[in-house]
């Protein structure tokens, strides 16, 4: 399990991050409904020859949840943009997952961030985006917070097994189903579905251009959530230096590809 020790306060909410290794920077945005944890097969190999930030996104893992949150895409970027200037980094390497990579993306090209490479993982990028599922939570969000815990468990396992190609270690599942377990956390995550805001990805979308830092991108070919079409039309908006399939994977590469998935990231950092 990844350490987050630290805490960053933003707009006085409390952010939880970590950080190993030694050398030049790369950070790590996990996606929903997942958290830093995701990197805990990848960070430590990473931290070999570098120094590897962590964090939980606002309202997920160990970071604060609340019910007046703002969770949006725009704030989690904001977020990151927050996160860089507090660490002090200097055109760090970004790898970003699902949302992360929305993040990573939004935080370059809305926010402004300057990276040495951009790594994307079956990053939500363009539209369309979202499903029936986030529609409908978005319209009964109360009732949904208002699952008893059984219902909401079998959910939150059903969502995570539909990301994964092969089936996921009990073990894995709690790993994840811990943050959304109690009564906040239970409404923390159908907020983060709830507040999914697709003109966030558009204000990206219409941005992307080359950039003058190299782009990776890798994507699980079994993806139901995020079609490889998409992972390869943002190759070509942003003219990617490689586009890396790994086969027998799904949305959730980290799970279902663990060497993979860390294969192609040390081959391009």
């Amino acid at each position: 399990m990844l350490e987050l020790k630290e805490r960053f306060s933003f707009k006085g909410q409390s952010v939880a991050w970590g950080t190993i290794g030694e050398g030049d920077p790369i950070v790590l945005i996990h996606g929903f409904p997942w958290s830093a944890q995701a990197w805990r097969q990848i960070a430590p190999w990473l931290a070999q020859t570098h120094k590897v930030f962590y964090f939980d996104m606002l309202g997920t893992g160990l970071s604060e949840k609340r019910a007046d949150q703002n969770v949006t895409e725009s704030v989690q970027s904001d977020l990151l943009e927050a996160l860089v200037g507090e660490w002090g980094l200097s055109r760090p390497q970004i790898v970003g997952h699902d949302f992360g990579g929305l993040c990573a993306l939004r935080g370059h090209f809305v926010n402004g961030i300057e990276y040495g490479k951009l790594h994307l993982v079956n990053a939500v990028a363009v539209l369309p985006s979202g499903s029936p599922f986030y529609a409908h939570v978005a319209n009964y969000e109360p009732a949904f917070a208002g699952l008893p815990d059984y219902a909401h468990e079998a959910l939150f396992r059903a969502y995570v097994q539909a990301a994964a190609h092969h089936p996921l270690r009990d073990e894995a599942i709690q790993i994840y189903f811990d943050p959304w377990s109690d009564e906040a956390g239970k409404a923390a995550f159908y907020r983060q579905i709830a507040q999914a805001d697709l003109a966030n990805i558009s204000e990206a979308e219409a941005l992307y251009r080359e950039t003058d830092f190299d782009v990776h991108i890798t994507w699980g070919m079994r993806d139901t959530f995020i079609p490889s079409a998409q992972g390869e039309q943002v190759r070509d908006m942003l003219k990617a230096k490689s586009f890396t399939p790994i086969p027998d994977a799904s949305h959730i590469v980290h799970e279902d590809a663990p060497a993979a998935l860390l294969g192609s990231l040390l081959r391009n950092i």
